[in-house]
């Protein structure tokens, strides 16, 4: 098939076509540093290509647009916490590997809002008081490790857990984005072989259709990266609670 052929295989709409590019210029704002905006790209996408073939192609958007991000904040990353939080999202994300067939998406989904909200309320809580024991305790990053390595496999869903995490250890604006931008880097180049050769979503035909959508990718990155220098460190923290919380109401009624 021409490379016009496959795009025209997916038998998008106007509409379609709009609706995904807007999802992957969120993807460049995202990865900017604009957290929290995450969970509506799933939607968007899942919405027009169903739940388990939009992971695929989503997933070298992800890859191109971290690429971008550990380039531009290379200087911020704090690699102390990346060795920390690796090992236990490589666990999640085999774990994620193997059930990925058999867990209901229904339950998945509920299950994940309840986290995710329930985990921005803790975090409203110890911002409010100041507290530090959360970041300490082992078990937690543990948890959040595993947690971000399961939902990043089963539905790129990772971002609210990890900026829960990277909230709760109180990381400034420029460590939170540049460690993140480089922890996802090397789980999204993780997942990739398993997306080709376990769960085949990642194809020839999907990779056409990524070329086409890069551009969006691009302009929203360079856009996001502007706006993020004119936010404080303060309200930064606050944007990513506020968006986060609403990332899992939207999971929880979709």
């Amino acid at each position: 098939m021409s490379y016009i052929e496959i795009l025209q295989s997916y038998h998008l709409t106007a509409l379609q076509w709009l609706a995904i590019s807007f999802a992957v210029f969120l993807l460049g704002l995202s990865k900017s540093g604009i957290k929290g905006i995450g969970i509506i790209i799933v939607v968007i996408l899942a919405f027009v290509f169903g739940e388990k073939a939009s992971t695929g192609i989503l997933l070298p958007m992800l890859i191109v647009a971290d690429i971008f991000a550990v380039t531009y904040y290379y200087h911020h990353v704090k690699w102390h916490i990346i060795k920390k939080l690796i090992p236990w999202m490589i666990v999640g994300v085999l774990v994620g590997v193997w059930v990925g067939n058999d867990i209901s998406e229904m339950v998945f989904k509920r299950l994940m809002a309840i986290t995710i909200i329930a985990s921005v309320l803790i975090m409203f809580y110890t911002e409010n008081r100041k507290s530090a024991n959360v970041p300490k305790n082992k078990i937690f990053g543990i948890t959040m490790g595993f947690l971000a390595g399961f939902t990043t496999m089963i539905g790129n869903l990772a971002g609210p857990i990890s900026n829960i995490y990277f909230l709760a250890i109180r990381f400034p604006k420029n460590e939170f984005i540049g460690t993140a931008a480089w922890l996802f880097f090397i789980i999204n180049v993780f997942k990739l072989p398993f997306h080709i050769l376990v769960w085949k979503t990642v194809t020839a035909e999907t990779l056409v259709l990524n070329s086409v959508l890069i551009p969006p990718v691009i302009i929203g990155f360079f856009l996001g990266a502007r706006i993020v220098r004119l936010i404080s460190n303060v309200n930064y923290r606050r944007f990513i609670l506020i968006v986060t919380a609403l990332g899992g109401v939207i999971m929880l009624f979709r």
